[in-house]
């Protein structure tokens, strides 16, 4: 199977992810939570169990996708680089600035931006680009074990009931429903920068994405090194194995994320004990969506359905940025202010209306466009002043 094939596959994968994206940012008014009042009693019944199901299938596994698919392409642009005698590294420490960037726009609008977390956290991709498969497999397991959670567990133990004060985070969020609720867009803007982010990236050490995000970066890298994106016999049976073991590790993690909490630990030892129960079980339910997704594209009907998303995945930066500016536009208080009035199941309604335009729109771009705008501009800053590769392969 050759490159282009792997990529469509790829694609599709990472469309996938970016439209349950999409819908859980919609369903959460993009960071301003608010449970509207007076709603009837179906209604909000509905909301729950689709806010539920939502974070059930997407939560914490949709970002894990995008890391893995990261680390992918990483890998594909390495090699073609080497191929040609060069070192991408250097010029991939440019493209995440670059990417750092398009991360800090998105911000303005969306403090829960992704893009500029992953920008520094690629750069742990460098000093093992190099390295053998089964040392890259060893550190990546390292970082999935996370590695402060057991530290923080082993400093608990003498006090299994030691209770401690609410997370940093919870702070910097509270503060952030004030302006988002009611400030002006540059109010939105100030807050974002100077209260959101910090917040968000105290969320994500306390959460263990810190160290679970360069783990994916590399298991994608291996996967890219070992073709398992290529559509051939030997990986449908190795997606298959995947799907089963992964399926078979969940079902325990997940019946334990949901009994710590009545297991009656103290602070000190639940927290740890949920970082790492609640990465473990996210990325298991990972890896069943994207050998599900890899497994179904293989069929005839999965290939069709999957096709659909393979333009938002070629898209995937003009799409987040854009999703990110109409979405606070609806919800904020700048905007429309319609966190007031939607739960859960008018959110989901207007994130399937937005991942439609948004595909339509996309893939009518790539009718005559070998990228979608963002990444044009991505791919000619990334190789300003040196001859640039074609854009359909860097």
């Amino acid at each position: 199977m050759n490159s282009s094939n792997r990529l469509e596959l790829v694609d599709a994968v990472r469309g996938f992810a970016l439209v349950s994206i999409m819908l859980l940012h919609n369903i959460e008014h993009f960071d301003l939570y608010h449970v509207p009042q007076g709603l009837p009693a179906w209604l909000a019944t509905l909301d729950k169990w689709i806010w539920d199901a939502a974070f059930f299938l997407f939560g914490g596994k949709s970002y894990a996708i995008f890391a893995l698919l990261f680390g992918v392409t990483f890998q594909l642009q390495f090699q073609r680089r080497a191929q040609m005698g060069d070192d991408f590294r250097p010029r991939f420490v440019w493209r995440m600035a670059l990417l750092l960037g398009f991360g800090i726009v998105n911000s303005l609008f969306y403090h829960g931006d992704i893009l500029s977390i992953y920008a520094v956290l690629a750069l742990a991709l460098l000093p093992v680009a190099r390295l053998r498969d089964g040392a890259v497999l060893a550190i990546a397991c390292l970082l999935l074990l996370q590695p402060a959670a057991w530290l923080d567990l082993a400093a608990a133990l003498p006090d299994t009931h030691l209770k401690l004060a609410d997370p940093e985070s919870w702070a910097y969020f509270g503060r952030a429903n004030e302006y988002l609720a009611k400030g002006t867009m540059p109010d939105v803007w100030q807050g974002n920068l100077a209260n959101g982010k910090p917040g968000v990236v105290l969320w994500s050490w306390e959460n263990g994405r810190i160290f679970q995000i360069p783990a994916l970066f590399m298991l994608g890298m291996l996967a890219a090194r070992r073709g398992l994106f290529a559509l051939t016999e030997a990986n449908r049976n190795w997606w298959k194995r995947v799907l089963l073991v992964a399926c078979v590790f969940f079902v325990p993690m997940f019946a334990l994320k949901t009994k710590l909490g009545s297991m009656g630990f103290g602070d000190a030892v639940l927290r740890p004990l949920e970082v790492m129960v609640t990465s473990w079980s996210n990325f298991a339910f990972m890896l069943v969506l994207v050998a599900g997704l890899a497994l179904a594209y293989q069929t005839r009907a999965g290939e069709r359905m999957l096709k659909l998303f393979a333009p938002l995945g070629r898209m995937s930066l003009t799409s987040y940025l854009t999703q990110s500016v109409i979405g606070t536009a609806l919800y904020y208080g700048w905007g429309l202010g319609l966190y007031a009035a939607t739960g859960a199941t008018g959110c989901l309604l207007i994130g399937i209306a937005l991942a439609v335009l948004q595909g339509a729109f996309s893939a009518w771009w790539l009718r005559s466009h070998a990228q979608g705008p963002l990444e044009s501009l991505w791919h000619r800053l990334t190789w300003l002043k040196q001859p640039a590769p074609s854009p359909a392969r860097g």
